[in-house]
């Protein structure tokens, strides 16, 4: 297994690139099976996730070509045959369960897995059943698999609204809605950039949809799908991320560059909140550069979906908040048990409490450095964040979550000023 060793201490200097989104790049892949033609997507990230939803593609029978060192992915699904995705690979990420609206909306028949994913929070799928349902689908449980068909081979399309709204609900309603025989209807859908940026992809297509980007997404069946080449976005969860890495690693008035990520996508919220923190954001010709002011200050924030604060950048902001002088809240409304990560900062002298759906942080206390856990995607990337800025050696364990995530995220920090290694370890080892 391994692990990061990071030696705080070390200022964050230079540039970071922020690399191609995971959490549109998946739908995009999804997308891919509504035609029987060669699709290829460039500004692919060389993630795990991508590498397992590329198996699970395969399973159906789809020809992918893969160059994860040009982040391009071919994919063809005209040899697609086999209309299942199977539990032991579903059972590692969440948006494998895209699958179901895919080959539903392809195929007119799915045996998808319900899934797994990381180990907190509920996410319910059925949103995503019920929309499937409200198109016509017939759909039954079979010891832990999701089988649904259309009858007649072809869903007929059908109105739903989604309580609460839902990134992947919506996603996947609309891959099985788009090759239906009639007019659906999403209220309530999800607008992050990742579904616009999905729904573009299906227009170019030739799907025919209305109200991409707002709460009534309106999607006309049509017969067929043609296969284009289409351009992955950045990652916006990346993004915020170093932006906010640059505020507490970087050195006050001297600016951070961050290439090829998008601020639009980060949503109002996290823009508004993180320049009142103090710390300036300068835009250029493809990049933005942040500047951190001498004294951070503390900014209390509320999670939301889009244009709410990010509830993925929540982990990252305690951080953040840890490093200003004076208290602060994260209010989490998204995912309320979403907080594994504070024990692991508590360990390490951040003065954090959980009281309820709120964390209350008081900042301005140092951080030391010792061994910690990852326990998601999101809360592996505060304990580097916490690391960077440590006394002494912080070491962050079962980084495989962080590898879902954040490409190749040691080279691109050590590469920006911070002394941070990969190391193996055996976990099971008795301690020296």
């Amino acid at each position: 297994m391994d692990k990061l060793v990071v030696r705080g201490g070390n200022p964050l200097t230079g540039s970071l690139t922020v690399s191609g989104s995971k959490n549109t790049a998946l739908p995009l892949m999804s997308a891919a099976l509504l035609t029987d033609g060669p699709v290829t997507l460039t500004n692919i990230p060389d993630l795990k996730d991508i590498h397992t939803f590329r198996r699970v593609i395969e399973v159906t029978g789809t020809t992918v070509d893969h160059a994860p060192d040009r982040h391009t992915m071919t994919l063809d699904a005209g040899t697609l045959s086999r209309a299942e995705a199977p539990y032991e690979l579903v059972k590692r990420m969440r948006a494998s369960f895209y699958m179901l609206g895919a080959l539903l909306g392809r195929m007119g028949k799915a045996r998808v897995s319900l899934p797994g994913g990381c180990a907190w929070g509920p996410r319910p799928v059925d949103l995503h059943i019920e929309g499937m349902k409200a198109m016509g689908a017939e759909i039954d449980l079979d010891q832990g698999y999701v089988v649904a068909s259309a009858p007649g081979g072809r869903l007929s399309g059908g109105r739903m609204r989604l309580e609460p709204s839902s990134v992947g609900a919506t996603i996947n309603i609309a891959l099985a809605a788009a090759l239906a025989r009639g007019g659906s209807v999403i209220e309530n859908a999800a607008i992050e950039p990742d579904v616009v940026h999905f729904c573009q992809m299906l227009e170019a297509m030739g799907a025919r949809m209305s109200g991409v980007g707002t709460r009534t997404l309106e999607i006309e069946g049509v017969d067929r799908l043609e296969p284009v080449d289409f351009e992955n976005c950045p990652d916006r969860i990346e993004m915020g991320t170093y932006m906010i890495a640059a505020a507490i690693a970087g050195r006050p008035g001297e600016a951070v560059e961050i290439r090829n990520g998008r601020t639009d996508h980060l949503g109002d919220a996290f823009m508004e909140a993180f320049q009142w923190t103090g710390t300036r954001i300068g835009k250029g010709d493809g990049h933005i550069t942040v500047t951190p002011p001498d004294e951070l200050r503390p900014v209390s924030v509320t999670t939301g979906i889009y244009p709410g604060f990010p509830t993925d950048l929540q982990a990252q902001w305690t951080v953040l908040m840890a490093r200003c002088a004076g208290n602060s809240k994260v209010h989490e409304t998204v995912y309320p048990d979403r907080f594994k990560h504070i024990p692991e900062l508590q360990r390490m002298g951040v003065n954090a409490i959980i009281v309820g759906d709120e964390v209350v942080i008081e900042g301005g206390k140092p951080i030391q450095g010792t061994s910690v856990m990852s326990t998601d995607l999101r809360a592996s990337v505060s304990l580097v964040l916490a690391g960077m800025v440590a006394e002494g050696e912080t070491h962050v364990l079962r980084v495989y979550h962080l590898d879902r995530g954040y490409e190749r995220l040691e080279e691109k920090l050590s590469g920006a000023g911070i002394d941070i290694t990969r190391v193996s370890y055996d976990e099971w080892a008795d301690p020296s």
